[in-house]
């Protein structure tokens, strides 16, 4: 699997309880940007309706020489899952109050797939504490790193 982009801020932001992969519906020019890596999962979501799942402020720049044929770099992709894994993120959302976050796009063999979380917000007092446990396990290393040169 070959990574294209990854959402960082999303695992900085959200507790990601469940992760799920998913297919993408894209256009011919999409797919040549996409390889090209001129996409951005930053500001991206994903949301459902109990049918079908939509990835939305997804961008995927307009390839330089398809013309006519691009797209609007901002509209909805629909996402492919099974029907199952539909309706547990639908009652998910509703009921426990989580969020559908692209976590990853990346190559699968010949297709490109999405990594979507189920995730929760984190408050400004967790981000605290991950960041504190960040440091201090670098700390750890850094001192078990040095001792063992002397």
């Amino acid at each position: 699997m070959k990574t294209i982009t990854e959402n960082r801020a999303a695992r900085h932001e959200f507790f990601i309880l469940e992760t799920f992969e998913a297919g993408i519906e894209l256009c011919g020019t999409e797919v040549k940007s996409i390889r090209a890596g001129h996409v951005n999962l930053k500001e991206a979501w994903a949301s459902t309706d109990g049918r079908e799942v939509y990835v939305k402020q997804m961008q995927v720049s307009p390839y330089e020489q398809g013309n006519i044929f691009n797209r609007d770099p901002m509209r909805e992709r629909r996402l492919l899952l099974h029907k199952r894994e539909i309706l547990k993120l639908y009652s998910s959302v509703k009921k426990d109050g989580c969020t559908l976050i692209p976590l990853s796009l990346y190559f699968k063999d010949s297709h490109i797939k999405v990594k979507l979380g189920l995730c929760k917000g984190k408050k400004l007092y967790d981000k605290r504490q991950t960041e504190k446990e960040r440091s201090t396990d670098r700390d750890i290393r850094r001192a078990i790193r040095g001792s063992g040169r002397e």
